[in-house]
């Protein structure tokens, strides 16, 4: 029972460490929407906006776990993980970098008044939270089922998983983000192995997907097998260590 555990925290730490390098630049572009406001309510918007966006990411958590299981679900979700992390990996590797999409943002928003502004922010982070939560319950469905029963139709210990991570994820972009912005700015690289990692994770859907009793592609205990799990956890350790020393990124020694 222990070692059940401690996979559940190792997964949540995993999925707290990748909310916040994707919540970095969700906060940049919070900010921005904001930003034409005047000085006193721009805090105000980005506060009431998150506060709805948690309402929003609750309701789309607790429809989720209605349906995790269902294998179509899992395809969808395994398919644009994998496209979304590999076509921002191609474009930081081949691609030219956009540096007029915060540009567009403000030109966007700029003349909105405050609650449209606040409605705007709160649909935005409903944009990123899709990521998230769908890279969340990629990592949940890989976990063994745990013994605090069903909710909806996900094994209650994977769906706390999935709300602490969605929890995480609005946190850190009130109060961590920018911590994470300036870690992104001395190892630009990391943002790269966010989306790297958000596509390995699709691989991981894919297989569950595989392995579904109604597909039966894979053998149905393969996504809980030691072979697998050692194998998920080893390349994600990889990604993730070829993205803190990646050549790309800035010595500790600069501005010293």
């Amino acid at each position: 029972m222990e070692s059940i555990w401690l996979e559940y925290g190792w997964t949540l730490l995993i999925l707290i460490g990748l909310e916040g390098l994707l919540s970095a630049d969700n906060a940049l572009v919070l900010a921005v929407i904001a930003k034409h406001l005047p000085e006193d309510e721009k805090k105000k918007a980005i506060k009431y906006g998150i506060l709805m966006a948690f309402v929003f990411r609750f309701v789309a958590l607790f429809a989720i776990s209605f349906i995790a299981n269902v294998w179509q679900i899992q395809a969808i979700g395994a398919a644009y993980l994998l496209y979304l992390g590999l076509k921002h990996v191609i474009k930081a590797r081949f691609g030219k970098k956009n540096e007029n999409v915060h540009k567009e943002e403000e030109k966007e928003a700029a003349g909105k008044g405050f609650w449209p502004t606040v409605g705007k922010i709160a649909l935005a982070d409903l944009a990123f939270a899709i990521d998230s939560i769908l890279a969340a319950v990629a990592l949940a469905l890989g976990l063994p089922d745990s013994p605090l029963g069903n909710f909806g139709g996900m094994d209650g210990g994977k769906f706390l998983i999935v709300l602490l991570g969605g929890v995480a994820g609005l946190i850190l972009i009130k109060y961590a983000a920018t911590w994470f912005v300036q870690l992104l700015e001395k190892r630009p690289a990391l943002e790269t192995t966010a989306y790297a990692i958000v596509a390995w994770v699709g691989v991981k859907l894919a297989v569950i997907t595989l392995a579904h009793e109604d597909i039966g592609v894979l053998d149905h205990d393969f996504p809980h097998s030691t072979v697998w799990t050692l194998t998920f956890y080893g390349v994600l350790v990889a990604i993730a260590l070829f993205g803190w020393f990646a050549p790309g990124n800035k010595s500790q020694n600069i501005n010293s």
